[in-house]
């Protein structure tokens, strides 16, 4: 049975190469006004603040990333392709501006609410596969953007212990979508065959226009 103990900001305070792979596995729960929805996380990514190239907070602090400086155990919500929300949890000291994209997730609890989000997913498992799914699933918008997720239950969004994955099922490699410098970073962490693991995807340069085309 799935430990119910919420996490605790301690488990945030740390260095989010630690903090991600540790949270595979985990509960997460969302509270809507129609009710819970509860995913178990199967995949996320690190990105490690300023010090790396495929961090929103590489060029420092801005109004869109200025959550992820804030202090652990809070949420970073951003927009991406003027279509999607994706989900960060803020890990390490304020300042550090380090946190985990949650990638990909199976529904435990509330499928029935999270597949009126996304009702073009053909099974379950696709429901959250993949960062934008998961965040279209669990009714997350730029209004989450800096919540507390250790605030308790009554918080829009919080983890719980649930059954940390084991050791030997972990894998990790380089992140999707991400290229320069930052494409060298195994930081892309997963349960070894879990279906709902999302595709890796390496980064494609955009082609630039030429001749008006």
């Amino acid at each position: 049975m799935p430990n119910r103990t919420p996490l605790t900001r301690d488990f945030f305070d740390r260095p989010v190469l630690e903090v991600a792979p540790d949270l595979l596995g985990r509960t997460l729960v969302r509270t809507t006004p129609d009710g819970p929805i509860e995913l178990r996380l199967t995949e996320v990514e690190a990105y490690n603040g300023t010090t790396d190239p495929g961090s929103h907070a590489y060029r420092g602090r801005t109004e869109r990333n200025a959550s992820m400086f804030g202090p652990p155990g809070h949420a970073y919500v951003y927009f991406i392709y003027g279509m999607w929300f994706s989900l960060n949890l803020v890990c390490g000291p304020v300042g550090s501006a380090s946190g985990v994209l949650l990638r990909a997730g199976e529904i435990t609890k509330g499928s029935e609410l999270a597949q009126k989000r996304r009702p073009a997913a053909r099974k379950e498992l696709e429901l959250a596969k993949g960062p934008a799914r998961l965040a279209t699933a669990l009714d997350v918008d730029r209004t989450l953007n800096g919540s507390d997720i250790c605030a308790g239950p009554s918080a829009p969004l919080g983890v719980l212990t649930g059954k940390p994955a084991a050791g030997g099922t972990v894998r990790n490699g380089p992140r999707t979508g991400v290229g320069g410098d930052g494409a060298v970073h195994p930081w892309r962490f997963w349960i070894d065959g879990d279906p709902t693991v999302s595709r890796y995807r390496a980064h494609t340069p955009r082609r630039r226009r030429q001749n008006g085309t």
